[in-house]
């Protein structure tokens, strides 16, 4: 099969189900660079608002744009919010250690910090404390357990030791802090990547439902919302989070910092498996291939590492630091491109996601999608193709994890891009269809043109009628590719 876009040699679809996210920054931000990063195969583009300016996000999302326009693929964006930051004061020599068994007071009072105490200038800290909360700064590297406490300080053992220095971060694993996941800070920043037509917000430090039905007051529909799970007390509400998040990603770096690290793979394919129920699109993200920010291969475990998300089912993986600031971004998508394609030819990959399968839920759209999928694999064809105004459709078909690609057709370019996230989709903006003979020759013509099916292949094509009607999937049809 042909994989070029047309006039060109290169890429037209990807030969791989799950999809890659790459994050911008200094070593990606030029036009060249974009490009290159697309034709190795990003999907989507995250920007990440902890780091740059309005304007610079702003030539970004252009660029982005522009290589949309060149290539005639649908690009998603996901902006993704910095969140709430919580971290120590100043220290009077810039840094102390601690040691071991020592005692450590945090308060809030302003005087900068030594060897015996720290400013701390987050009063919802103090007011979630307990005695025998721990507290983790610098990522984990020291570790506190409250003692005492009050509504301004908090007298603490020293339980791992270490350097301590100005502004190092602070977690707190056991308790759920009485704070918004929306700082000041990300309503403008996600007014303005909203402005700008981003596909997906992605709100930071989520750790109850409230969090998430505040960030979809803001955002509405005009972007899909994703949720980081970042925090432990959202692993413990996971299923009301993902019914009002429209995407998950598992900030694996985060919650590692916050759970033991023997946890993480097990929570991430409990919430891999609970996004597929839900038939919403998942992310895994964070030291994928973190030695590629300095090394032009990288590990084998971390190879193993992208390889077991793919055969979990993720929808997606996702590039950070390899790309935004590492020495061989272009190289880093390569190669997780690369593994993706192995893991998919792999004859146990969809035997895996088969035996993973889920019933369909007892509704009109599921049955059909559901038996788009049985079809498919019964008659052989080359693709199953979605017709879908709002994206629904395709949802539910990526669900099955069918063996054949999934080629969405719709007339809403802001569902196109959203879709580039989602598992086995292969997009195509296109004008409305106008009635049953149109839907079927649109969907031949489309699959033969992006050379997804041959001539004398079959598809099978699922639709609802009233065409335009979002959530009537009611229509499958085979059809046969006669030119």
């Amino acid at each position: 099969m042909s994989d070029r876009v047309r006039g060109s040699n290169r890429p037209m679809r990807r030969l791989r189900s799950a999809k890659i996210v790459a994050t911008l920054g200094p070593a990606s931000s030029s036009r060249e660079r974009l490009r290159a990063l697309f034709d190795a195969g990003v999907d989507v583009f995250r920007l990440n608002f902890s780091h740059g300016t309005h304007d610079q996000h702003r030539l970004l999302f252009e660029e982005i744009r522009r290589i949309e326009a060149d290539t005639g693929r649908p690009i998603g964006i996901l902006a993704d919010m910095q969140g709430p930051k919580l971290r120590l004061g100043d220290f009077a020599d810039g840094r102390v250690e601690i040691a071991a068994g020592a005692r450590f007071r945090l308060d809030l009072e302003p005087t900068p910090g030594d060897q015996g105490r720290a400013p701390l200038p987050h009063p919802e800290i103090f007011e979630a404390l307990a005695p025998g909360t721990d507290l983790l700064l610098d990522d984990g590297k020291v570790r506190l357990r409250v003692t005492d406490c009050g509504a301004d300080f908090a007298e603490t053992e020293v339980i791992v030791g270490g350097t301590l220095s100005n502004h190092k971060g602070v977690n707190v694993p056991q308790a759920v802090l009485p704070i918004s996941a929306i700082t000041a800070k990300d309503r403008a920043d996600l007014s303005f990547a909203l402005e700008q037509g981003a596909d997906w917000i992605a709100l930071s430090f989520v750790q109850r439902p409230e969090d998430v039905a505040e960030g979809r007051k803001l955002i509405g529909n005009a972007a899909g919302l994703m949720v980081k799970l970042e925090k432990p007390a959202a692993i413990g509400r996971l299923d009301e989070i993902i019914d009002l998040a429209d995407a998950l990603m598992v900030a694996r770096g985060d919650l590692g910092v916050e759970m033991p690290p023997e946890d993480v793979p097990s929570v991430q394919k409990h919430i891999i498996h609970a996004c597929r129920v839900a038939g919403k699109p998942v992310i895994v993200a964070t030291q994928m291939l973190e030695s590629m920010i300095t090394a032009p291969t990288p590990t084998r475990a971390e190879a193993s590492d992208v390889a077991t998300a793919v055969y979990e089912g993720a929808d997606a993986v996702m590039l950070s630091a390899e790309t935004a600031v590492g020495q061989y971004p272009v190289e880093a998508v390569t190669m997780m491109d690369r593994i993706a394609r192995r893991v998919q030819i792999d004859p146990l990959y969809f035997a895996t996601l088969d035996a993973s399968r889920m019933p369909p839920e007892h509704t009109n759209s599921d049955a059909i999608s559901a038996a788009a999928c049985q079809v498919a694999a019964t008659v052989g064809a080359a693709a199953i193709v979605s017709f879908t105004s709002s994206g629904a459709t395709a949802l539910r078909a990526a669900r099955e994890r069918p063996a054949a690609p999934i080629l969405v057709l719709t007339p809403n370019l802001a569902t196109a891009r959203r879709l580039a996230l989602l598992w086995g989709a292969h997009c195509v903006h296109l004008a409305d269809i106008k009635n049953f003979n149109d839907m079927v020759q649109k969907a031949v013509r489309t699959a033969h043109r992006e050379e997804i099916a041959g001539s004398g292949q079959r598809v099978v094509i699922t639709a609802g009628v009233p065409f335009g009607t979002p959530g009537s999937t009611n229509v499958l049809r085979i059809a046969w590719i006669d030119r």
